[in-house]
């Protein structure tokens, strides 16, 4: 079984403050703080449901033993590199594998690892509960990288949280669940 943990997270938001607000027509101060916040919920909201990781993310996929097929996929593409691989045998000794052993695949969708030309993966008996751990960085290096539709979504998400503190609507006599623009833009590249 593996496990995905975030290392480290983006540090910027792929849409800004003031670019929020253009899209909600606020021009008071006052919501600036909200609309931050928002702004980041939405970004992890879509990560999450998109699968994706939009700006730099540092990774740490565990693994429970070396996949049979010589293949590690890694999740949140687009994948940037590979830090390092890293396994513990039975004694809790930390080996860092060596990346001659090993060739990094960024350009495909998602990312992976895969064993090298006539490599094997390592001999020593693996200590139980997850004792591989793969580090990698996945995202996109700057703003304008990132798919203008990846950014619309997170603006209609905003937009939506912002005019409707509530999931649901309770106008007329049937409440309504707010429909939202926000998931066919999002599921659209869905990994």
């Amino acid at each position: 079984m593996a496990e995905l943990i975030q290392v480290t997270g983006p540090l910027s938001e792929p849409v800004t403050t003031a670019e929020a607000k253009a899209h909600l027509r606020v021009d008071i101060a006052d919501d600036d703080d909200l609309i931050e916040v928002l702004v980041g919920a939405a970004r992890r909201t879509f990560e999450q449901l998109n699968g994706r990781s939009l700006f730099t993310t540092t990774w740490a996929l565990t693994l429970d033993g070396w996949p049979g097929d010589g293949i590690v996929a890694l999740p949140r593409p687009p994948l940037q590199s590979v830090t390092h691989i890293k396994y513990f045998d039975t004694a809790g000794t930390e080996y860092t594998w060596d990346a001659a052993n090993y060739a990094v695949e960024v350009g495909r969708t998602p990312g992976r690892v895969s064993l090298g030309y006539g490599k094997s993966w390592p001999g020593e008996n693996l200590r139980p509960g997850s004792p591989i751990v793969v580090t990698y960085v996945s995202g996109w290096t700057t703003t304008a990288a990132i798919p203008q539709e990846y950014k619309a979504a997170i603006l209609l998400l905003v937009g939506h949280w912002y005019a409707n503190r509530e999931n649901v609507i309770t106008t007329g006599a049937v409440p309504k669940v707010v429909p939202m623009g926000f998931e066919s833009l999002m599921l659209m590249d869905r990994v």
